[in-house]
């Protein structure tokens, strides 16, 4: 007998949150689609609920309202900054700053975590679920040979140590649920627009695609796999 349509739930509006929401409507395997976001944004058949992801007040409401809905059976974090006011990558360590770099540690580490407290302990212990937060592959400590990008790197690998320890805590009371970290390529949204120059055009992907991907990545991804790290493909990123 083919299990219920599960709860799908998505943090975060820009344009790859909102092809995620688009992913799991079109997809029988979820009956209903809540999308969390900082501000009111159009996405036709899910249920917004309004929330910054350093907002802990918010959250909690937030998190109220999901519990109601019922476990959810996926959870995708795609909140982030990459750049905006007072933040850009840094090319040289002359450019460092701690006001950018507390930024984007709060918004690329801290509001993840924070999601992840008050979800992780909604989800099914009895069937399969994934939690996943959108990280970056250069956020691969091994990975990185070319250097710059201080605090976008240094958030993504600390938005990573923290699902690995979550995920092992999370594996301790849902044995068949994981929790990964997910690097969904260079796609084609505003996060992206001012760094996409040298970029083959097969590997720009359009939100729906690096949608597609993601999902399909975490269907196929057994209980054994969790508190790791994998790139659109199903590669996994080392740390």
């Amino acid at each position: 007998m083919a299990a219920e349509p599960g709860l799908g739930v998505v943090v975060g509006g820009g344009g790859l949150g909102l092809a995620l929401v688009r992913a799991m409507r079109a997809d029988p395997a979820y009956g209903r689609v809540i999308l969390i976001a900082r501000r009111v944004v159009e996405a036709p058949g899910a249920e917004v609920l309004i929330a910054d992801v350093l907002d802990e007040a918010a959250l909690d409401r937030a998190a109220e309202t999901v519990a109601a809905a019922g476990p959810p059976t996926r959870v995708i974090v795609a909140s982030g900054v990459l750049h905006g006011r007072g933040v850009q990558p840094e090319k040289a360590m002359r450019a460092l700053s701690a006001d950018a770099l507390t930024e984007v540690l709060r918004v690329n580490a801290v509001g993840p975590a924070l999601v992840a407290r008050r979800l992780l302990p909604l989800m099914p212990r009895d069937r399969a679920s994934a939690f996943a937060a959108l990280s970056a592959r250069v956020g691969s400590i091994s990975d990185n040979r070319l250097g710059g990008w201080h605090g976008y790197r240094a958030s993504k690998a600390a938005l990573n140590m923290l699902i690995r320890t979550l995920a092992i805590e999370h594996r301790r009371t849902h044995p068949l649920g994981v929790c990964v970290a997910l690097h969904p390529g260079t796609v084609d949204t505003p996060l992206s627009a001012p760094f996409q120059r040298g970029v083959a055009a097969e590997r720009l992907f359009s939100p729906d695609k690096a949608a597609s991907a993601l999902m399909g990545v975490l269907d196929a991804l057994p209980p054994e796999a969790t508190g790791g790290f994998y790139a659109w493909d199903g590669a996994e990123i080392p740390w």
